[in-house]
C-alpha cells in the first residue's frame, strides 16, 4: 500500500504518521490496499496557484484531486494525487470546532472519492451520490477505529509496596503483584522510586527490570541520584514527575515550562541511553509546547482534577481540558498517555479519546483487588476501557 506524503508546510502541528494511517485505512475500506496514492500538504499560497492553473479560480480551496488519466496507470494501481491546503483546513476546523486532523481526514475522504470517479459538480444527482459515498466511508472508518482501540492499560503497583512498608516486612510483594497484573492483561507496569523510598525500594525496581515481560515505566523526580539509578537500570521508559516529601501522592503536573533547561539536559541523557521520556503534566498548552521544545517523547496528562470533580459540570469542564490537551500534544508529534485518580467509573471516558495511547491506573485497581482479587480487578478495569 504505497502512500507518498509530501509536506510543504513545515507545520509542526501535523502528525504525518497519523495522516498516513488514515489514508491507509481508507484505501483498505475501498479495497485498494495495493494501489498507490500521493498526498501533498501545502499552504494557501501554493493551493491558490494550483487552483488557478487547473480550475481557473484565483483563490485557495481546501482540497484538489488529480486522478491518473491514462489506462496503463489505472491498471498499475496508480490512483493519483490529493492536494490539501493545511491553512484552509485549519480555519475550517476552528469554524466547526473540530481538530485539525479530523478536518484533514474529511478532506482526504473527499479527495479520494473524487479519485474514484465521483464529481459533485456534474449534477445534483452526482452531488448526492458523492455525499452518500463520503458518509459511508466516514462511518466505516469510525467503525474500523472502534474495533481497534488504541488505549491500553499500565498498572501502578506502588500501593502494594505501601502496604508492605507499613509493617516493615517482605509482603505483599509488588514484584509478584506485577506478574499477576501482566497475566491478567496489563501491558505495562509503573513504579515510582521516590527519594525517601516510602514504598518502592531499590530491590523492587531491580527485580522488576528482570521480570517484567511487557513494559516497565519508572516514575521519578529529576534528581541526580534517581537519574543515575535509571541510567543503570534502563527501564523501557521513564516518566518525570514533581515530587514533594510531604505529599501523600503526586499532587499536580510537572512545571516543564519553568525548568526547561534542566529537563532538556535530563532528557538528552536518557535519550543517549535509548530510554524514552514522558513528562507528567497538567492539561495546559504552555506545558505541552515546552515538552515538545525539550524533545520529550511522551506526555502523560494529569487527570486528577477530572477525577476529583464534585459535580457533572465540573467534570465536563475538566474532561474538555484533557481532551484539548491530548489533541494539542498529539498534533505536536508527542505520544500521549494519561493518569491519576482514574477509576472504574471515570476511566472509560478518557480511554475513548483516540489521541491517548495508555492509561496509568493504580489505586483504584489495588482497592478493588482487596474485595475481588488482583487478577479479577485488572480484568474488570480492562473491560471498562476497551
Amino acid at each position: 500500500m504505497p502512500i507518498y506524503i509530501t509536506d510543504e508546510t513545515a507545520d509542526t502541528s501535523l502528525n504525518i504518521s497519523h495522516i498516513n494511517k488514515m489514508a491507509g485505512q481508507l484505501l483498505e475500506l475501498c479495497k485498494l490496499s495495493d494501489s498507490e496514492l500521493s498526498i501533498l500538504l501545502v499552504k494557501d499560497s501554493r493551493m491558490a496557484e494550483l487552483n488557478e492553473a487547473y480550475r481557473h479560480k484565483a483563490k485557495p480551496t481546501n482540497v484538489l484531486s488529480f486522478p491518473m488519466s491514462d489506462e496503463q496507470s489505472a491498471e498499475d494501481g496508480l490512483l493519483g494525487d490529493i492536494v490539501i491546503s493545511v491553512d484552509t483546513a485549519r480555519r475550517e476546523a476552528q469554524q466547526n470546532k473540530i481538530t485539525l486532523h479530523s478536518r484533514v481526514t474529511k478532506l482526504l475522504i473527499h479527495g479520494l472519492v473524487h479519485l474514484l470517479g465521483y464529481d459533485h459538480e456534474r449534477s445534483e444527482k452526482d452531488y448526492l451520490l458523492m455525499e452518500e459515498k463520503e458518509k459511508i466511508l466516514s462511518d466505516q472508518l469510525l467503525n474500523l477505529q472502534r474495533r481497534n482501540p488504541m488505549t491500553i492499560l499500565a498498572i501502578n503497583v506502588d500501593h502494594v509496596a505501601t502496604l508492605r512498608q507499613a509493617r516493615g516486612i517482605d509482603e505483599p510483594d509488588p514484584v509478584l503483584a506485577a506478574g499477576i497484573c501482566e497475566l491478567a492483561g496489563a501491558v505495562g507496569i509503573v513504579v515510582h522510586l521516590r527519594e525517601d523510598r516510602r514504598h518502592i525500594q531499590d530491590r523492587d525496581v531491580t527485580l522488576l527490570r528482570q521480570t517484567v515481560k511487557t513494559k516497565l515505566n519508572l516514575e521519578m523526580g529529576a534528581t541526580e541520584e534517581i537519574i543515575g539509578i535509571a541510567l543503570d537500570l534502563k527501564p523501557d521508559m521513564v516518566t518525570l514527575v514533581p515530587e514533594k516529601r510531604q505529599e501523600l501522592t503526586t499532587e499536580g503536573g510537572l512545571d516543564v515550562a519553568g525548568q526547561k533547561e534542566h529537563l532538556r539536559e535530563v532528557i538528552a541523557r536518557m535519550t543517549a541511553a535509548a530510554i524514552p521520556v514522558s513528562l507528567f503534566i497538567d492539561p495546559d498548552s504552555s506545558q505541552i509546547q515546552a515538552a515538545k521544545e525539550i524533545n520529550a517523547t511522551f506526555v502523560e496528562i494529569h487527570t486528577g482534577r477530572y477525577a476529583d470533580a464534585v459535580s457533572e459540570e465540573e467534570e465536563d469542564k475538566e474532561f474538555a481540558l484533557i481532551a484539548e490537551a491530548a489533541e494539542e500534544a498529539f498534533e505536536a508529534g508527542l505520544r500521549v498517555n494519561a493518569g491519576h485518580g482514574l477509576n472504574y467509573v471515570n476511566a472509560r471516558r478518557v480511554a475513548a479519546l483516540d489521541t491517548i495511547e495508555e492509561l496509568s491506573i493504580g489505586h483504584a485497581i489495588m482497592a478493588r483487588a482487596i474485595f475481588v482479587g488482583l487478577d479479577q480487578a485488572v480484568r474488570e478495569m480492562l473491560a471498562q476501557i476497551t
